[in-house]
């Protein structure tokens, strides 16, 4: 049977363990100069319907790597766009490369991507989860502080897609998750639902982040969400991730944003750039964990 990888409920809480560990392990043989090229003559489809940066370089690194490539398939530039079915696309890609990235507006899309796929797809983004995104947040935490378990992690600002990822770690790995939103704007009651037991909703954000050991936001209006941005600026308000607001956090917690970041809006520019933030480090190590995630879905696969 494929294994996918569409939220990270698709592993269990073993396997992202291992898979950190191995990141870790990976990150060290690049630093070293090591040569591992699982992917030699194999080929990632890498489907995007929205912008990316982080993802698609990630992505596209992680392949050459490994010893093998990426190909960028953009709507503009396939038949996805001009209306063929994602069934067709996903059996016609599957007979040619080794797994399929694709970063899209509606999660039902990449779904169905999967159903039909059989090689592994790998949501790069959807509407509801950015998976990916918490494997390379877990991996930063696990390096700066050597453990994930049993801590308090506050989520600041919209109950996104982020946010929803950040659910299903809190069941997954076992650490409390006090939500924070502006009255409106709360995560998805089913997957809050799922996941409950240590999830706390609120939507003071002060009250949120108290004794936190990791501070967490995202940009206010995400990609899609252009014409709400005046009406979310008036929303959000009180919501930035300021110096005082950190300082109701433990005196050594960690502030984390996935990035583009908005200085002066979610974050100000003094937390961000300042001695609590991993958000580079954040960054860097989406190559490191999708690397992991790659050897360990196409392990999964082999016949």
């Amino acid at each position: 049977m494929t294994r996918h990888f569409l939220t990270l409920n698709d592993l269990s809480a073993i396997e992202i363990r291992s898979l950190l560990d191995r990141a870790i392990e990976l990150k060290r043989m690049l630093a070293e100069g090591e040569i591992y090229e699982p992917m030699r003559n194999r080929a990632l489809a890498m489907i995007f319907e929205k912008s990316s940066t982080r993802t698609r370089v990630s992505f596209e690194v992680a392949a050459i790597h490994f010893g093998g490539t990426a190909i960028f398939i953009s709507p503009n530039d396939s038949h996805l766009g001009r209306g063929e079915p994602v069934a067709d696309t996903a059996r016609v890609l599957a007979s040619m490369t080794s797994a399929v990235v694709m970063r899209t507006h509606s999660h039902e899309r990449v779904v169905d991507l999967a159903r039909h796929s059989s090689v592994p797809v790998i949501n790069g983004l959807s509407d509801l989860f950015h998976p990916c995104q918490l494997l390379a947040d877990l991996l930063t935490y696990l390096e700066n502080r050597d453990t994930i378990e049993d801590i308090k992690v506050a989520w600041i600002g919209d109950g996104n897609n982020m946010c929803h990822s950040w659910a299903n770690a809190s069941k997954l790995i076992g650490f409390d998750l006090a939500i924070a939103t502006p009255d409106g704007y709360e995560p998805q009651t089913d997957i809050v639902t799922d996941n409950s037991g240590r999830i706390i909703l609120g939507n003071d954000p002060l009250e949120m982040i108290k004794d936190a050991d990791l501070v967490v936001t995202d940009t206010w209006a995400s990609m899609g969400q252009e014409e709400e941005k005046q009406q979310r600026m008036q929303a959000f308000s009180g919501f930035t991730v300021d110096q005082n607001m950190m300082n109701q956090a433990k005196d050594n917690a960690l502030f984390m944003h996935c990035l583009p970041a908005y200085r002066g809006y979610e974050v100000t520019a003094d937390v961000i750039e300042g001695p609590q933030s991993v958000v580079f480090q954040q960054a860097e190590n989406r190559l490191h964990a999708q690397k992991a995630l790659l050897e360990f879905l196409l392990k999964e696969n082999l016949p």
